[in-house]
């Protein structure tokens, strides 16, 4: 196989997000790999998220559906050439979107979008010569890869991240989007075991285990702040528990009068956080710094003592694995593929979700112990080293994508 005799296409909701950098080393890797990879985006990203040169050199280079189909000469050009180039397929498309659409006037009339960006995506990818469509995130995109796969006739795979889409799974069509798919990656064991429990048995061969992984070397271990430096890194929603975090704080510099918690991300929840913050008397112990590049993610881990993560749902958080590639000891919470990737006790600690006490007590556990928060650093680095290396899980998909293109 040669890259220009088998290329491929990326679709997610908004590429690329400064929240979503794991797609970029994927996309990355793969074309490190010799894969020829054209990346596509529903909607264009905001200025914000162009964070660093290479979210805006990936900007440049990917295809924006939406921006397309605001031309009404490629929107016209797109659905009649689908109908006059195949009218089986179609109709099989439209009979698909309708059949796949969740109940109410709403959302088939989503549905009808859908089907639209679709046409428009199909005809790009023609043009393009892409033989293979891979989709990230199975929400709104997904749907978009599936119509765009029975409208072309190009199969799909997607990545599956969760914990979102389990909330809805009926509503999202995940049956129907893994019964379809030539196959899933899952990021984890959870993740792969909700789509068990939403699919059909004779489908569970697709599922495979493809981590999200970090470049280790990326992450030069540091030695370090003062020893009472914090980091949290993630979007600004309440999905992160990010008030649970400043409510342990306000019990941690009773003890750890220095300590410091610096807030790497942005979101809607930002203007709550910090009155909040206010509110609570720790103005000189938070900062908001907003959303940073990779680069200046991976120095901000190198002067951090820990990372915590205090969330309520997750799949298997990315900043975990940098911060562990740091060799950053992590406080986190016990849910969904967490504990696949942080062992407790040996490279961080796990606590309950919600549990400001349990918090405080873990945190204040490594501030007070910089021998065990050393030694939690390095098997941290050796279990990312091991399990999450962006190479060789973009080797392993790598390995699925080329079986269907050969």
């Amino acid at each position: 196989m040669t890259s220009q005799a088998a290329p491929i296409a990326y679709l997610t909701g908004e590429y690329p997000r400064a929240t979503d950098t794991f797609i970029q080393r994927e996309v990355a890797a793969l074309r490190a790999q010799g894969q020829s990879v054209e990346t596509c985006s529903v909607q264009r990203t905001g200025k914000a998220h162009l964070v660093g040169e290479e979210q805006r050199a990936e900007s440049e280079r990917t295809f924006y559906v939406l921006s397309a189909a605001k031309s009404p000469i490629t929107l016209i050009s797109a659905v009649f050439g689908a109908l006059f180039r195949s009218p089986t397929r179609f109709l099989r498309t439209v009979l698909l979107a309708i059949r796949t659409a969740p109940p109410g006037l709403r959302n088939q009339i989503y549905q009808l979008f859908y089907f639209l960006e679709a046409a428009v995506l199909a005809t790009h990818l023609r043009k393009r010569g892409v033989r293979h469509l891979h989709n990230h995130i199975a929400k709104s995109s997904c749907s978009v890869a599936m119509l765009t796969s029975e409208l072309s006739g190009i199969p799909f795979s997607f990545t599956l991240h969760g914990p979102d889409i389990f909330f809805a799974p009926d509503h999202w069509r995940l049956d129907a989007k893994i019964a379809r798919a030539r196959f899933v990656a899952c990021i984890s064991q959870f993740c792969r075991s909700q789509a068990m429990a939403f699919s059909h048995p004779k489908h569970w061969n697709k599922l495979h285990i493809i981590h999200c992984g970090v470049d280790p070397e990326r992450y030069a271990p540091g030695g370090g702040a003062s020893g009472k430096q914090l980091l949290f890194v993630g979007r600004l929603a309440p999905v992160k528990g990010l008030p649970i975090l400043l409510r342990s704080l306000e019990q941690l510099v009773q003890t750890h009068p220095d300590v410091h918690l610096n807030v790497i991300g942005d979101g809607p929840g930002r203007k709550a956080l910090q009155s909040q913050v206010s509110s609570a008397g720790l103005l000189h112990h938070v900062s908001f710094v907003g959303y940073k590049s990779q680069t200046e993610v991976a120095e901000a881990l190198a002067r951090a003592d820990m990372l915590v993560l205090p969330s309520f749902a997750e799949g298997v958080p990315v900043v975990l694995m940098e911060a562990m590639a740091a060799q950053r000891p992590v406080v986190a919470t016990h849910i969904a593929g967490i504990p696949e990737l942080v062992s407790d006790g040996v490279s961080g600690l796990l606590v309950s979700p919600g549990d400001v006490s349990a918090l405080a007590t873990a945190i204040d556990e490594v501030l007070s112990d910089p021998e065990r928060a050393r030694s939690m650093g390095i098997a941290g680095r050796a279990k990312v080293e091991a399990a999450f290396d962006i190479h060789k899980e973009a080797a392993r998909l790598g390995a699925l994508l080329r079986d269907g293109l050969e």
